[in-house]
Order: structure tokens, then C-alpha cells, then sequence
């Protein structure tokens, strides 16, 4: 995929690459609230994610610049037979790439490298107030199976 005449191509995130990631975390109504941009917590999380090997945080890259990302991670279980569940969350794409079909490649990059580390399935939560990513996962297959739930501490 070809974005500012260069090819993009999915790899797994450095540390340089924290802050661009941070900043397309930030860049929408919800994110804006939560996320503090230069915060060095984000960098020990950083550091925490990348020595599991049962995490793989992919950025999409554009000549050097980091244009898009998500984290995948890998849940051993025990139920469906021992079933291992890929889990994507914090999917993004820079704004002057959205619309581009980055979003998408992403995602199904994400649903490749889950069934090539042998999981049965791919789960994902998306924000009530996100609609527009509801239609989107339900164009790539997902369906609104669960209801999630979280409690704050």
C-alpha cells in the first residue's frame, strides 16, 4: 500500500516510535480526554509491552513515519479446547490517512497474524460512542457477539 508516494508496510513498534503513537491516541474526542502526550509513563508501558511476547504492538510505516497502529495481543485459554484468542485494541491511523484503507489493512493484517500464531479467533472492544467503528469491524466480519464491560480502579 502506497501512501505519501512511499510503501507502507506493517512492523513491529520501537520505542522511537512512542510519541507518533501517542499522538494518534490523542487525536480523537475520546483520546483527547484520556491521554497526555510526552507523559513518560507511556514509554515503562512501552518497555512492559514489548519484552511479552504474547503482545506485538504494530505500527504501519510510511517512509520512516509512523501513519497508523494497533496492539495485538495473544490469550492462551482453556476453554474451546485450549483455544488461543488474539485481542485487538487501539487501532488507529493518522488523520491525513484516514479513508485511505489503512484502517482496514491493519486489521486484516492483524486477523493474518493471528491465525499464523494459531488462534481461533479475534476478539475486539470498540466504545459504545463509536459508531462509525462498529459498522467498520461489521464490514470486516466482526459481530457485536458480547457485551463488554469495565470497572475503573
Amino acid at each position: 500500500m502506497s501512501g505519501f508516494g512511499v510503501t507502507i508496510t506493517i512492523r513491529r513498534a520501537t520505542a522511537a516510535d512512542v510519541d507518533p503513537i501517542v499522538a494518534m491516541l490523542a487525536d480523537d474526542p475520546l483520546g483527547a480526554t484520556r491521554e497526555k502526550p510526552g507523559d513518560p509513563a507511556y514509554l515503562k508501558a512501552f518497555e512492559v509491552i514489548d519484552a511479552d511476547p504474547h503482545q506485538f504492538l504494530a505500527v504501519a510505516d510510511a517512509g520512516g513515519e509512523v501513519v497508523g497502529t494497533l496492539q495485538l495481543t495473544f490469550t492462551s485459554g482453556l476453554s474451546r479446547l485450549g483455544m488461543t484468542r488474539a485481542t485487538v485494541e487501539a487501532v488507529r491511523v493518522r488523520s491525513d490517512q484516514r479513508g485511505s484503507g489503512l484502517g482496514e489493512r491493519l486489521v486484516r493484517w492483524a486477523i493474518d497474524e493471528a491465525r499464523a500464531r494459531g488462534c481461533g479467533l479475534v476478539q475486539l472492544t470498540t466504545d459504545a460512542s463509536r459508531v462509525d467503528a462498529h459498522r467498520f469491524y461489521e464490514r470486516l466480519g466482526f459481530t457485536a457477539s458480547h457485551v463488554g464491560m469495565k470497572l475503573s480502579l
